[in-house]
């Protein structure tokens, strides 16, 4: 078996790499800047990385929702002789994403993860310098909660499902053990690393433009608007047991992610 992880070097993708090395796995790192390069804005890369390898953790390009290089990809991928993929998709993605038809209809052994928003946005990127400025900004809501969860659970469920048999066919719904509202999450990591930080309203309407003038593109940053309202407004706290059904124990807390991040707010 040989694994080709793309995004080696993202949050869930440096974990699995980690992971697979641990367990003495035989993988291929790849990403833009990595010595096996892969770039989605660049095919001409994609078969050098796939040739050879049998499995492929797939995580698509960031801040985008078009399905276009994802479904380019898995033929490319199929042809090379790769015959499982395990695709990072979202929570709450629509049935007919594009993106998991692409994997779905490959002809090989798939499995989806959906996990819901990583514990780690607040100290790898997106949250992190506003943690550490003190203030959080959001779309304006109300107080609801959701379970956020480790990237180290999403890359220890995507290692079971690229190295044992069993999953093919899965959609794992990927969750913390409880849901913290934005306020009680920032409590914890005032807690742990002496930084208060308050969140800061702003209505949806503003917040969008906030979002496009960091970098990202006007539909991606009005999907993560409505994902961030509809937290706010208690529509997204559902538990789901995909950590503790794969891998036989329960998901880490926030509380126990946010004590080996304390550095990141320093």
């Amino acid at each position: 078996m040989t694994i080709l992880v793309i995004g080696a070097t993202g949050k869930t993708g440096r974990r699995v790499t980690t992971a697979l090395a641990e367990r003495g796995v035989e993988h291929r790192p790849a990403s833009r800047g990595a010595e096996v390069r892969f770039d989605w804005d660049d095919p001409s890369t994609w078969r050098s990385a796939v040739d050879g390898a049998t499995a492929v953790y797939l995580v698509p390009p960031p801040t985008t929702l078009d399905d276009a290089e994802v479904a380019a990809f898995v033929p490319v991928a199929v042809d090379a002789g790769v015959r499982r993929i395990v695709l990072l998709s979202a929570r709450g993605i629509s049935l007919d994403d594009g993106r998991e038809r692409a994997v779905r209809e490959s002809g090989v052994d798939w499995v989806v993860l959906r996990p819901a928003w990583f514990s780690q946005n607040f100290s790898e990127d997106f949250f992190q310098p506003q943690v550490a400025a003190g203030q959080v900004v959001l779309p304006s809501g109300g107080d609801g909660a959701h379970p956020f969860v480790d990237a180290r659970d999403i890359a220890d469920v995507a290692v079971a499902a690229l190295t044992q048999e069993g999953h093919e066919g899965a959609v794992y719904e990927l969750s913390g053990p409880r849901a913290l509202s934005f306020e009680e999450a920032l409590a914890v990591l005032g807690d742990v690393s002496g930084r208060a930080a308050r969140v800061v309203d702003v209505p949806p309407a503003e917040f969008v433009p906030l979002l496009v003038g960091g970098g990202l593109s006007p539909q991606y940053a009005e999907v993560l608007t409505m994902s961030l309202t509809a937290i706010r407004d208690g529509h997204d706290a559902a538990l789901s047991d995909g950590v503790p059904s794969v891998l036989g124990r329960e998901a880490r807390s926030f509380e126990d992610y946010a004590k080996g991040a304390a550095g990141a707010w320093a």
